[in-house]
């Protein structure tokens, strides 16, 4: 693909100023992130309660992402995300307070987080229902690909500035910057046209009834599509056990790697590294489809149990960074057939479905890895996960083939002649080679063959039609050709007997 298909999204102002506010904001959170889980790991050393953090943000996605879905399906999208924006806000600040003045202590950061948590599950089928109308239905899949590249360049900047300052200042600043960065993303709001926006179906939406709308209609759409059921189970596994690295990277750098803090800051970078190269892969290519999953998922998984065996920083970040590239060409998949494979009045809780997905990976893969990290040990954790993972991407690979009428199978069957053709002729060229000296070498012996003593009246050889009518034998027809039987005297009364077991086939003569 050319290098405009890369950034064919841009096209559109209104994905332009998109974008760039999401760039500000994403930065912001980032950095927030980094923060909070480096404030719980210092205030109390344990995986488990960095962890437990990341769960309190995940939890409500598993209870109100559904709700967020349908309003995404029914109300206007531009007020509810202004209010989500101001309360992320004020939440961040809420966060710095709690870092610079101590008040409240761990208790007011799981607080915090869970109701941050709660905010992003009303907020995010509204914002990606509303984000996907910025283009149309052809670079839809591109924008989904840059909007990863957008988030893995921010990470990058917020991580490492973030390394930065949490090593100089404390955590404070960050939450400081992540509550001003919202700002940009009300601007956007604000400054987006609604009349080039791409509402898809939109004069089929006042058709629709209430019925149509709701939760339940969304739950029993998805159970009509078993490929995007598929879709989601595995991106759950790879998300629970494959991608949970802001637990495994800090365990490995508290532990095994003795690489600390800078060290943290600095495979969060590189991480993020990955993330933008993943992104760029997703972006070029013309189309995402569920083979890109699997391959995808099969290059994380065992490049995850190559990290667990990683012996130092360098060789661990050296393996991080092609599984962050296949970790967001996963997640850019998922998303991208969530939504072009499915209608688009579902689309809304459809991307419920799919951050449901998400938050319960991160429920349950945080916590559980953190466990796994301080009672078998980081590198155990690793190699463990990426092999469930891996026998997980097998077992999707082959319902998805199944499901979608054996379009793997079907590849594969075209895919044999092609190799069995030149095979073959290999095989043939091998054999004559090897064939005429193979008769030399295993030639017989000439066998001595015992005199026979001829009978007394031996059978006269008819070469003419005379001598064959003096034998009493017929004359065949010109060009007649078989098998010819042979007469043998009878010794009692010299006449000729036939003798039908000995023939000959060569032609006769006239």
């Amino acid at each position: 693909m050319a290098t405009g298909a890369t950034f064919a999204a841009l096209r559109h102002r209104n994905y332009r100023i998109w974008a760039g506010a999401g760039f500000v904001s994403v930065i912001g959170t980032w950095m927030q992130v980094l923060g909070v889980n480096w404030f719980v790991l210092a205030r109390t050393g344990s995986a488990t309660s960095m962890g437990f953090a990341v769960l309190l943000q995940a939890l409500p996605t598993l209870l109100l992402s559904v709700w967020g879905g349908a309003l995404a399906d029914r109300l206007r999208a531009r007020p509810l995300l202004i209010a989500a924006q101001a309360a992320h806000a004020a939440l961040a600040a809420g966060l710095a307070l709690v870092a610079v003045t101590g008040a409240g202590g761990l208790p007011a950061i799981y607080a915090i987080s869970l109701v941050t948590g709660a905010i992003s599950a009303i907020e995010g089928p509204v914002m990606g229902r509303w984000a996907s109308t910025l283009v149309d239905r052809e670079t839809l899949g591109n924008a989904l690909a840059l909007g990863s590249l957008t988030n893995s360049a921010g990470r990058i900047l917020g991580m490492s500035v973030g390394a930065v300052v949490v090593a100089a200042v404390g955590p404070a600043l960050l939450f400081v910057i992540n509550s001003a960065s919202f700002v940009a993303v009300v601007a956007a709001l604000f400054l987006v046209r609604e009349g080039e926006r791409h509402v898809g179906q939109s004069a089929a939406e006042p058709t629709t009834t209430r019925a149509d709308r709701s939760i339940r209609a969304g739950f029993a759409y998805l159970r009509r599509q078993p490929v995007v059921l598929v879709a989601l189970a595995l991106s759950f596994v790879l998300g629970s056990l494959g991608r949970n690295y802001q637990v495994t990277m800090a365990a490995m750098s508290d532990g095994p790697l003795h690489a600390g803090a800078s060290g943290y800051g600095v495979l969060s970078t590189v991480f993020a590294v990955g993330t933008v190269l993943g992104a760029l892969v997703a972006a070029r290519r013309q189309e995402l489809g569920y083979g890109v999953l699997v391959g995808a998922g099969l290059l994380a998984s065992a490049l995850q149990i190559v990290a667990g065996l990683a012996p130092g920083t360098v060789s661990f970040a050296a393996i991080i960074l092609p599984i962050a590239a296949a970790a967001v060409v996963i997640d850019t998949t998922v998303g991208a057939r969530a939504q072009l494979d499915t209608d688009y009045l579902m689309r809304g809780r459809v991307l419920a479905a799919l951050a449901v997905t998400g938050s319960v990976s991160a429920a349950v893969g945080a916590p559980l890895l953190g466990w796994l990290s301080e009672h078998a040990g980081p590198r155990q954790t690793l190699v463990l996960a990426g092999a469930i993972a891996a026998v997980a991407t097998v077992a999707a690979a082959i319902a998805l083939d199944r499901l979608r009428g054996g379009r793997l199978r079907h590849r594969v069957a075209q895919a044999v002649p092609a190799v069995r053709r030149p095979v073959g002729r290999l095989a043939s060229t091998a054999v004559r080679a090897v064939g005429p000296a193979a008769a030399r070498v295993r030639r017989p012996a000439p066998a001595v063959v015992p005199s026979v003593r001829p009978p007394r009246n031996p059978l006269p050889v008819a070469r003419t039609g005379q001598a064959r009518r003096a034998a009493g034998r017929p004359v065949p027809a010109p060009g007649r050709t078989g098998p010819t039987p042979v007469r043998i005297p009878d010794q009692r009364r010299g006449t000729p007997t036939p003798a039908a077991e000995v023939t000959a086939e060569a032609p006769l003569p006239g």
